[in-house]
C-alpha cells in the first residue's frame, strides 16, 4: 500500500514520536479574520492516531 502523500504533508513527527498537525483552513481567506484568530490557528496541535491509521497514512 502506498503512503498518502497529501496527508503526510500536513503532519510531522516530533523527536519523542508525537504527531503534530497544522490547523486546517489557513491557506487563504485570512484577511477578514482577527489577529487573535489567526494566531490561534498558527499553533500546531498534537493529535492521537490509532496504530491502524498510522500505518495506513505514514508508512
Amino acid at each position: 500500500m502506498k503512503t498518502n502523500k497529501s496527508y503526510t504533508k500536513r503532519l510531522r513527527l516530533t523527536r519523542r514520536g508525537k504527531i503534530v498537525a497544522r490547523a486546517p483552513g489557513q491557506n487563504h481567506f485570512n484577511a477578514k479574520r482577527t489577529g487573535s484568530e489567526r494566531m490561534r490557528h498558527k499553533r500546531a496541535g498534537s493529535m492521537e492516531m490509532t496504530l491502524k491509521n498510522r500505518s495506513r497514512f505514514l508508512s
